[in-house]
């Protein structure tokens, strides 16, 4: 199996060639009969992104139909952590339809089948393992401001990332300034009337949206008559 590593805006060292290669594997005992798979590193330049800078899209070309997954995050290695964990994802969903239309057919499993199904076993286990190391706060919530905490839904490839941002009272005008200045498409803020949460966005043109929560934050005070 040939495996293609390449960067757009990006320099693909040996190191992390070697460690996307020693990553996947376990592909070819998922997919036998693929032939490549190309992995593409994006990095984003904007500050702003920091967060999601990294970005890694793996695709797996076999006789069938073509699996791709994608991740990003803020460094390279992370983003390729997240990707491999969604592309393991897919190709095991793949393997389950084709043994569910053999069963269907009364076919008996073939060795290839039971092969993947120890490996899945093996792998699944091992997830386990991982979520339980993620998730090490009691809450899995972020207490203290800049803190980000990841946690992994259940036994999904899924990873959630929460992180705890200061926040103080500001006017619409003043959370649109403050996300232009970030670059970002939404805003979230504490209205200085309200005391509700809300998000400034986005929308066509130069228009703008609101959306507010029906609740009022007792860190600031009432809400004003």
């Amino acid at each position: 199996m040939e495996f293609v590593v390449k960067g757009r805006n990006a320099e693909i060292s040996d190191r992390f060639r070697n460690h996307v290669e020693e990553k996947l594997e376990k592909v070819e005992q998922f997919a036998p009969r693929a032939q490549r798979v190309d992995v593409e590193l994006t990095h984003e330049p904007n500050p702003a992104q920091a967060e999601t800078a990294e970005r890694i899209e793996i695709t797996v070309r076999d006789k069938g139909p073509v699996i791709r997954a994608e991740a990003a995050s803020a460094d390279q290695y992370s983003a390729l952590d997240l990707a491999i964990q969604k592309l393991f994802e897919q190709l095991r969903r793949a393997h389950e339809r084709k043994k569910d239309h053999r069963r269907r057919r009364g076919a008996e499993p073939t060795p290839e089948e039971l092969n993947i199904d120890a490996l899945l076993a093996s792998m699944q286990a091992e997830a386990g393992d991982n979520g339980a190391k993620m998730a090490s706060a009691e809450s899995g919530v972020p207490t203290r401001p800049g803190e980000a905490i990841e946690t992994q839904l259940g036994d999904s490839p899924v990873v959630v990332r929460q992180k705890l941002y200061e926040a103080k009272p500001m006017t619409v005008d003043q959370a649109l300034y403050e996300m232009e200045l970030v670059d970002h498409p939404f805003y979230l803020f504490i209205d200085d009337e309200t005391k509700q949460p809300c998000a400034v966005y986005r929308r066509h043109g130069w228009t703008y949206g609101v959306i507010r929560l029906n609740a009022v934050t007792s860190d600031f005070g009432p809400a004003a008559e």
